[in-house]
């Protein structure tokens, strides 16, 4: 059984491991490729997408440690991108019977979070 605490501390683990790889990710990809196109983004996200969907799958099917979702899926691919889990819950509404609710949530987080990083941007400098 898990402490209380232990889930906290299973976050922190692997959010700073996500941290790190994805640290790791972009400077690789930006040594190679340089960063005239966001290419290591590209690629985190991609991969988190895989990475949580492959181990969402794998531990329905099985009977995982709950330990691990604290630690993996939480932290690490938390950490390492929130796009993969953007892309896992849109698959999820799919699954559920709800596409129009998928949909809706597509163009809202890319509609919106277009318009915040606009708002954002033109406050920092008027602010700033």
């Amino acid at each position: 059984m898990l402490g209380r605490a232990t889930p906290y501390l299973l976050v922190a683990v692997g959010g700073a491991l996500g941290a790190v790889a994805r640290f790791a990710v972009a400077n690789g990809f930006a040594r190679r490729l340089g960063t005239s196109w966001p290419y290591a983004t590209l690629c985190i996200n991609l991969s988190g997408c895989f990475f949580i969907a492959l181990f969402l799958a794998a531990a329905s099917e099985r009977n995982f440690d709950p330990a691990w979702r604290y630690l993996f899926p939480t932290g690490f691919v938390g950490a390492y991108t929130t796009f993969s889990t953007y892309g896992y819950e849109t698959v999820r509404l799919v699954q559920l019977g709800q596409a129009a609710g998928a949909v809706v949530y597509v163009a809202a987080s890319n509609v919106l979070g277009f318009g915040a990083v606009l708002l954002g941007s033109w406050m920092a400098r008027r602010l700033f």
